[in-house]
C-alpha cells in the first residue's frame, strides 16, 4: 500500500503536536519520557522537532499518558485549536 503525502495542513498539525508534547516534557529527560511512552528516544526528539508530523495514534496515547496531557488536549492541538500550553511556548 502507497502511503499518500501528508499535507501542509497536516506536517503543520503534527509541528503544533510536538511543540504541545515539548512543553509538557518541560524538564523531564527525553530518554525518560519516551521509556515511559514505550518509544525511542529518537523518535519522541522526531515527534518534538515536526520531523516526524503524523505520529501513530498509539504512540500518541502513550505519550499523553506519560506526560500527563489529556487525550482532548493533544486532539485539540492537532485541529488548530487554542489551548494554554500552546500559549505559554
Amino acid at each position: 500500500m502507497v502511503r499518500q503525502p501528508l499535507t501542509p495542513e497536516q506536517i503543520e498539525a503534527g509541528r503544533r503536536l510536538g511543540a504541545l508534547l515539548r512543553h509538557a516534557r518541560a524538564e523531564r529527560d527525553l530518554a525518560d519520557v519516551a521509556h515511559a511512552a514505550g518509544i525511542s528516544p529518537e523518535t519522541l526528539r522526531k515527534i518534538e522537532t515536526g520531523r516526524l508530523p503524523s505520529p501513530g495514534f498509539g504512540t500518541i496515547v502513550c505519550l499523553g499518558e506519560a506526560l500527563n496531557v489529556p487525550m482532548q488536549d493533544l486532539a485539540a492541538i492537532w485541529r488548530g485549536n487554542p489551548h494554554p500550553l500552546e500559549a505559554a511556548s
